[in-house]
């Protein structure tokens, strides 16, 4: 099985990549976003929870993240692995997907870092907060993720350094160019 986090700052293009590589390697999407703005979405208890949390640019708890991911993995059959979008962002969440994996004998494969320019980051976000209309897309808000992005989820590419699974890609090429640094990284993995 092809195990592999999609991992950068918010805006680096996660989830346009995200998309590709699912389709060409027949893997499941999990992406912790896309879950949360649908429990959002629906009014759920979880999800007013989490738009409160979210609406400031903070992170979810671990075990509200890492309770989604377990339940979307037992929910995915015939898949050739799991694509983690938006998951470890904490060294603990990344020491618990170790934990869960380990359990099925398909460790994570790789950490594939998308590595974006700071300025180049906010347009993309900023301009994503106007096409979208993400009320949590504001310079003060994406400025708050930025923060607690470098604070709490870059030190989870040290923890898969160590393993020799971190691996980084430039992020400021077109969408082609980027996923194509990625299949080179992916078939070399697998």
């Amino acid at each position: 099985m092809l195990n592999i986090a999609l991992f950068g700052p918010p805006g680096a293009g996660k989830g346009t990549q995200a998309k590709k590589i699912v389709e060409k390697y027949n893997l499941a999407h999990l992406s912790t976003g896309e879950m949360i703005r649908k429990e959002i979405a629906e009014g759920s208890d979880f999800g007013k929870m989490a738009a409160g949390i979210i609406n400031k640019g903070e992170l979810l708890s671990d075990e509200f993240v890492v309770a989604l991911i377990e339940n979307s993995i037992e929910h995915h059959k015939n898949v050739d692995g799991f694509l983690f979008d938006g998951f470890p962002r904490t060294v603990r969440q990344a020491e618990i997907l170790d934990e869960m994996l380990a359990k099925t004998g398909h460790p994570l494969s790789a950490l594939v870092s998308i590595d974006v320019p700071h300025d180049e980051l906010m347009r993309r976000m900023l301009e994503r907060a106007k096409i979208e209309g993400r009320a949590d897309d504001n310079e003060e808000v994406i400025e708050n993720r930025f923060r607690e992005y470098r604070a709490k989820t870059l030190p989870v590419a040290d923890h898969y350094k160590v393993q020799k699974k971190h691996f980084s890609v430039n992020g400021h090429g077109s969408v082609d160019d980027v996923f194509e640094s990625i299949t080179k990284i992916l078939e070399e993995v697998w």
